[in-house]
């Protein structure tokens, strides 16, 4: 898998993608409508970046960024195998894997600044972002999204696109540069290997899904496997409290059948493996047992990765 996301014209993207899939993309370029790949290095810089185009005929035309509009560069490339291992050496970050090929520099205008933030504007946001990037689940494109929108007050629209662009990316670099200092495994990469662990074993396990508790109950059997025995989810909002430095709630169960006596103790077993789960992994929790109260997994350092 490739430390990458690839983002297609079409539209989907793909995430850590296998170097097959890469190389069917590459050689599915050409058509209207399907004419360039983008990747970005996950957790990476928003201003480093490769891409190619190709309009099926001729040469690939492969450009990649690295870091301002003042490193972007451009080569051409004569097969769709040159470009697939190109791609490869670049997601790797192989030592000299642009070598054999005549980079040319493109002159790229800089961007015009944004119009600056009133003080106390720009201050509130850049608390709402830190909070967000410290969750770890929006990728650059949601977060900008997020940022615009934060503030709205009706008509009144305080942040516009580009000055939510430019906050975003700054406090993203900040992010990217902490998390280079972070050693061994985080408590968010434990929690998830717990959530795999109780897919395996017949229990849908979703990490920040749906808003609050009361919208994931209604959703998440339309979103578990078919033969699923039971259920366990934090919400976007608990996911955001422990970012914060909270406990962890985890809402859990077994799928209702309107029997309430067996569906109260298939949700006290589903509970169980939860807990057995989190144990495995090292994670501490606090739970009485009983099926009306949530499973606490307290004492976290949440050092969640960003992601896109």
């Amino acid at each position: 898998m490739l430390p990458v996301r690839v983002q297609t014209e079409p539209g989907p993207s793909h995430e850590r993608p296998a170097l097959r899939l890469l190389s069917g993309l590459v050689r599915g370029l050409g058509p209207a409508g399907n004419r360039f790949l983008v990747l970005e290095r996950i957790q990476g810089d928003p201003d480093v970046y490769f891409q190619v185009w190709s309009d099926g005929e001729g040469d690939y035309q492969v450009e990649h960024r690295a870091g301002s509009h003042l490193l972007h560069f451009q080569a051409y490339a004569a097969s769709a195998d040159e470009v697939v291992e190109l791609m490869a050496l670049w997601s790797r970050q192989e030592k000299d894997w642009d070598l054999g090929f005549a980079w040319e520099r493109l002159d790229f205008p800089a961007a015009a600044p944004a119009e600056t933030l009133p003080p106390a504007v720009e201050a509130e946001l850049e608390s709402a972002v830190r909070s967000w990037l410290r969750c770890g689940y929006d990728d650059r494109a949601t977060l900008i999204e997020r940022a615009e929108e934060h503030l709205v007050d009706g008509d009144v629209r305080p942040v516009s696109r580009a000055q939510a662009e430019e906050l975003v990316a700054r406090l993203w670099r900040e992010r990217v540069a902490e998390q280079a200092g972070w050693t061994g495994e985080s408590d968010p990469e434990r929690l998830g290997r717990a959530f795999a662990a109780l897919g395996a074993a017949g229990i849908t396990a979703r990490e920040n899904f749906a808003c609050c508790r009361g919208c994931g109950l209604a959703e998440i059997r339309a979103e578990g496997e078919e033969d699923a025995r039971g259920f366990v989810f934090f919400h976007a909002q608990a996911a955001q409290g422990a970012a914060d430095g909270g406990d962890l709630y985890l809402h859990y169960g077994g799928f209702a059948t309107g029997d309430d006596e067996a569906d109260a103790a298939r949700t006290v077993g589903v509970g169980r493996e939860v807990v057995a789960a989190l144990g495995a992994v090292g994670l501490v929790w606090v739970w009485d047992g009983f099926a009306r109260d949530a499973i606490r997994v307290t004492g976290m350092e949440w050092r969640k990765a960003l992601v896109g």
